[in-house]
């Protein structure tokens, strides 16, 4: 039988769907500062599978998806992109890597996503490391004070203070107190654009 046009736009959306699901699972992978290696020794997925899935070399199915979603504590429409239901609530799963708190604010692979960080004190936080990728962020200190490393040079930042940088110079944030846990409101772009905010 001849594909209708009805059937041609069905194919079209989920091909366009499918297409997407890659650069869904990088951001949600890089806004929770996760290498490909923390990501694969948590889902049981190879390095190089998950590289592919990225890159939209190979095509996603069920078995990867759910054990990403349960890694990035995210929903499965979230990795997928499905439409909106009409709820705008967020359903808050925090999820925690290397001693550091994560509470996504925004639902995955939107444009600038948001995020609540509670960095844990340093007497039990584990040594924090540099790391770089694409994108921009922007970091408010909530509670306590954090120090930023950008490079070679470190920053404190206390709370009622803001911070952005570019994300691909190497940079790790850490609790500035020994007994003191930090709260921080982050927001990461991946498209490398500082963000314009109109004044009324």
């Amino acid at each position: 039988m001849p594909i209708t046009p009805t059937d041609d736009q069905l194919v079209h959306d989920t091909e366009a769907v499918l297409g997407s699901v890659g650069p869904r699972l990088r951001d949600a992978r890089r806004a929770r500062r996760m290498t490909l290696a923390d990501v694969a020794e948590r889902s049981g997925i190879s390095i190089s599978t998950l590289s592919r899935l990225e890159g939209g070399r190979r095509r996603p199915n069920l078995d990867l998806l759910l054990p990403l979603a349960h890694v990035y504590q995210v929903a499965l429409d979230d990795l997928v992109g499905a439409p909106p239901t009409g709820d705008p609530r967020v359903h808050v799963r925090p999820i925690r890597n290397n001693g550091t708190t994560f509470v996504p604010l925004t639902r995955g692979g939107a444009p600038v996503e948001a995020f609540k960080m509670v960095l844990p004190p340093l007497r039990i936080a584990p040594k924090p490391s540099l790391r770089r990728h694409g994108g921009y962020e922007w970091l408010y200190v909530l509670t306590g004070a954090i120090d930023l490393t950008l490079g070679t040079a470190t920053t404190r930042v206390s709370a009622g203070e803001a911070a952005e940088f570019d994300t691909r110079i190497p940079h790790a944030l850490s609790s500035a107190a020994h007994d003191a846990a930090a709260e921080v409101l982050a927001l990461f772009s991946t498209s490398g654009e500082r963000l314009h905010v109109r004044q009324c």
